[in-house]
């Protein structure tokens, strides 16, 4: 049984490196396409080589988030390898284009990551997300909750609750994580910050974030996405001196960064699932998630762009006594491989 997996950004890579694992203990043979929606080699290239995964045997190289530039580069892909499923993850544009192709194609749809709502149809990561849930004939759900949602949608697809693929790469790869030292700097003495989604990195969004940021009176790192690197300079917005502003970072050194962080304040969607399982307390700069269970327990807050309300939750956060373990017990990707070897 052949599996086309299409991956585009940062984390699908970190996502796909336990399931490629999984489908080749499986006795499944995988075929990778890199749409290269993420073309930076800080942000593509570095997590091929970091976390082991093989070259992708297509490349596309497109350079580009629209997904009607990548969907015909995909369909030919699928026409040449003649796959049995085309997996696709998460909610990203690649995503999107991905079950598109695969669905034209006559080629069933594997979403990994299906059911996950925040309830922002602003979000074109939500619209990505509906849409797939959709076009797919399995939906692996990485909760109750998301299966839930699926139901009451009224899906066509078959829905299985396999936990999360980020909780196996936790597992996998976090051990190597603390080998490394954050950058000699002392555990919990320092914040981490990340943004990168299109309307953050936009007029007023990111400068009120950053001006969140500059108020805090802790030092703060903030590895920066090449488009919010753009921004910044673009906009001449001012990043106060205790803001220490670094490139982009492989996943096992941002791991190891996290983990002793103090709080993480971030708009994405993985980095608060990981900031959970590291016990590390998370400020969300958006004004709604589809990892709702974080702010449930009382793990993670979200504050959208509004800088008091940054400084308020940064002050605040703490995890909560005994969190209760959320997505999973790290064993997704073995869920996911028999699912589709079962067809």
């Amino acid at each position: 049984m052949k599996v086309l997996s299409v991956v585009g950004n940062r984390p699908q890579f970190i996502k796909s490196a336990p399931l490629s694992l999984a489908l080749r203990e499986a006795g499944l043979d995988e075929v990778a396409v890199h749409t290269g929606q993420h073309y930076d080699d800080e942000m593509s290239a570095v997590f091929y080589a970091e976390l082991g995964l093989g070259e992708p045997r297509y490349s596309l190289d497109l350079r580009t988030a629209d997904a009607a530039v990548m969907q015909p580069e995909i369909a030919a892909a699928i026409a040449a390898e003649q796959p049995d499923w085309v997996l696709v993850y998460g909610d990203t544009n690649s995503t999107f284009a991905g079950a598109c192709a695969a669905s034209e194609s006559d080629v069933p749809v594997a979403h990994v990551e299906a059911g996950l709502r925040s309830g922002d149809l602003a979000m074109p990561e939500e619209r990505n997300r509906i849409a797939v849930d959709g076009i797919a004939e399995l939906l692996f759900a990485p909760d109750e909750r998301s299966r839930a949602i699926l139901e009451a949608e009224g899906v066509e697809g078959r829905v299985a609750v396999v936990g999360d693929v980020m909780a196996d790469a936790a597992r996998l790869f976090g051990p190597l994580a603390r080998e490394r030292h954050p950058g000699g700097r002392a555990p919990r003495s320092y914040l981490v910050a990340t943004v990168h989604r299109e309307a953050n990195v936009a007029q007023p969004r990111l400068g009120r974030i950053v001006e969140g940021l500059n108020r805090l009176d802790e030092p703060v790192v903030f590895p920066l996405h090449p488009r919010t690197e753009a921004a910044i300079e673009r906009e001449r917005i001012v990043v106060a001196p205790h803001v220490e502003l670094v490139q982009p970072l492989g996943y096992l050194e941002l791991s190891s960064l996290l983990a002793a962080a103090r709080v993480v304040l971030t708009d994405s969607g993985g980095l608060q699932k990981e900031a959970y399982w590291s016990g590390v307390p998370c400020v969300t700069l958006r004004p709604s998630t589809e990892w709702a269970d974080t702010v449930e327990v009382g793990a993670n807050t979200l504050v959208d762009d509004d800088p008091d309300a940054i400084v308020a939750a940064v002050a605040a956060a703490r995890m909560p006594d005994d969190p209760p373990a959320l997505y999973g017990d790290g064993h997704a990707s073995e869920r996911i491989a028999a699912a589709l070897a079962d067809g």
